[in-house]
């Protein structure tokens, strides 16, 4: 774009002759000028309509293309271009402006082709700059850094690609210097405002944002923003209040609605994602990561990953997710190749420099062990952040699976109880997990009573397996001669009576040193009318004979 140029390029001497009415054309002139100055380019855009409409001319063209691009209309100015660089392609900076447009519509490498046309000037470098990024060039990022020099636009492209980069520090030191030396332009608090969010500094970010929205309170971007750190401040109903005003004026929110709908959903907890995630993958940045997480929600693994599979991670969210995504994927498949990429993700965040003193570092760290088996480094990093995720349900849940693996069972049951998410208190890991808890911590009524909640589930043989075995390990004698009483009723195996069998003579002998009451012994032998082995009548006679010696009535 010719971002030089400040008055409309329409001689009024020009427009005089055409209309004949010199009054009207001066006044033509004088409201278009103040449509830019207001940035109403829907309202300069009518207007240049009306006049093409009159008598079309190329410098009305390239207004149009003008406005189009600052309404966030790049289609519609890439058209307009398009066309005038099919008629003449040497016309003034008709290949630069064409370029800018396939870069916002992310035709990166139709971008870069027009490119080489334009002729050099510090925006050809700015525009090569960004392309490199785009295209993960970085020989040719570094060659055109080199070409940047110390003045506003080229250092704003270089805070720019901090930023994009997550160097948010770097970037935000660039935007100082630049506010140091330009007051007036407050916009630059709205990039500073930016980094320090993305730094996870939401009450400064929005002092810093203050100083802009005072000036321009109709600023769409500025506006979203306040709106994002309200979400990570308070709550999405909150957020959303802030989006009401340019919700309400959606019409003149030109390019920036895309991303206030986006925001729109996730401010309601994924409610329409389906709607409007998918157009937005490619004109929205977070919109692709935001639909690979509403399918995880959903419990769609499949879809989230055929949607992450193709990306390359450039910043620490995209690592996180792809980890996310192919961990569980890898245990829903039993895959061990997408568990060690799921590890390799985690353990490059939680490892960086950036990042390894950040919650989600160490939370990625955690993860890293967690997928590798070693509970006490999981312990370590979970247990360095545990006052700031108390209350987190997936944070306790993780917490407390660690702290069972490592025999820290008092915790763990403490932890798991703590959890009040329906949908991970039905997840067999965590009522397996927790029925083991209870039994250890000697409270296998409470694992018992678990089993018969869920025993019509399919993974209800699996619990009883367990139970069964701690409870014998345990010296919890009669609860695992339940248990294995009803293994053996559901699927007959000589192990099944062999663990009965012991269980029995373990309560047994817990009634004979007076550590069990002895109407156990009537339950007991009601277990061994239940058997088929020779054996139980054997075990039964002896029962009997003892209590008959010790004059007890048993049934």
């Amino acid at each position: 774009m010719n971002l030089s140029r400040a008055k409309p390029a329409i001689s009024s001497g020009n427009t005089q002759r055409q209309n004949g009415r010199g009054n009207s054309a001066s006044g033509n002139i004088a409201n278009f000028e103040e449509f830019l100055t207001k940035r109403d380019y829907t309202g300069a855009l009518t207007l240049l309509e009306f006049k093409q409409f009159q008598q079309p001319n190329i410098n009305i063209d390239l207004w149009l293309a003008y406005c189009a691009f600052h309404n966030g209309d790049y289609k519609r100015a890439m058209t307009v271009y398009q066309q005038l660089y099919n008629q003449d392609e040497k016309t003034a900076d008709i290949c630069l402006n064409l370029a800018c447009c396939f870069f916002y519509l992310g035709m990166y490498e139709e971008s870069r082709k027009v490119l080489q046309k334009a002729e050099s000037c510090p925006l050809k470098t700015r525009l090569n700059f960004h392309l490199s990024h785009k295209l993960s060039d970085e020989s040719m990022l570094m060659e055109h850094h080199q070409q940047l020099q110390d003045i506003i636009e080229d250092q704003l492209s270089l805070a720019a690609i901090h930023y994009l980069r997550a160097h948010y520090q770097e970037a935000i030191d660039i935007y100082k210097r630049l506010l140091l030396q330009n007051r007036e332009n407050l916009a630059l608090n709205v990039y500073v405002a930016l980094c320090y969010y993305k730094l996870d500094y939401y009450d400064v970010s929005q002092e810093v944002l203050g100083v802009y929205l005072n000036q321009y309170n109709d600023s769409v971007i500025a506006t979203n923003l306040k709106a994002c750190n309200h979400f990570r401040l308070y709550n999405g109903a909150a957020a959303e209040s802030e989006l009401r005003t340019i919700v309400d004026h959606s019409a003149n929110a030109g390019f920036g609605y895309d991303l206030v709908k986006h925001n729109l959903v996730v401010f309601r907890n994924g409610e329409g994602a389906m709607q409007v995630f998918p157009p937005l993958v490619d004109v929205v940045a977070e919109a692709r990561l935001n639909l690979v997480i509403h399918h995880l929600r959903q419990n769609d693994t499949k879809e989230a990953y055929d949607l992450i599979k193709d990306l390359q991670p450039a910043v620490p969210q995209e690592y996180i997710l792809k980890g996310v995504v192919n961990a569980a994927l890898g245990q829903e498949l039993n895959s061990n190749e997408h568990v060690k990429t799921a590890e390799e993700c985690f353990q490059l965040v939680g490892s960086s420099s950036s990042e390894c003193d950040t919650i989600p570092g160490r939370q990625c760290m955690a993860a890293a062990f967690f997928l590798a088996g070693q509970f006490e480094e999981v312990l370590v990093y979970l247990t360095s952040i545990k006052s700031y995720l108390h209350s987190d349900d997936t944070f306790n849940f993780n917490y407390a699976q660690a702290k069972t693996a490592c025999d820290q069972y008092k915790e763990a049951e403490e932890t798991f109880l703590l959890i009040q998410d329906s949908k991970i208190k039905e997840d067999y890991i965590y009522i397996s997990n927790l029925a083991r808890c209870y039994v250890m911590n000697n409270k296998a009524q409470s694992a018992w009573e678990l089993y018969l909640k869920m025993e019509t589930s399919p993974e209800s043989f699996n619990l009883l397996l367990l139970i069964a075995n701690d409870c014998y390990r345990m010296g919890e004698f009669w609860y695992a001669a339940k248990a294995f009483d009803m293994l053996d009723r559901l699927e007959p195996n000589p192990e099944f009576w062999e663990g009965k069998r012991g269980a029995i003579v373990g309560v047994f002998q817990g009634v004979i040193a007076q550590k069990f009451p002895v109407d156990m012994l009537g339950d007991v032998l009601q277990l061994l009318r239940n058997s088929t082995s020779n054996q139980a009548d054997q075990i039964a006679k002896v029962i009997r004979k003892w209590a008959k010696e010790k004059r007890l009535s048993v049934v």
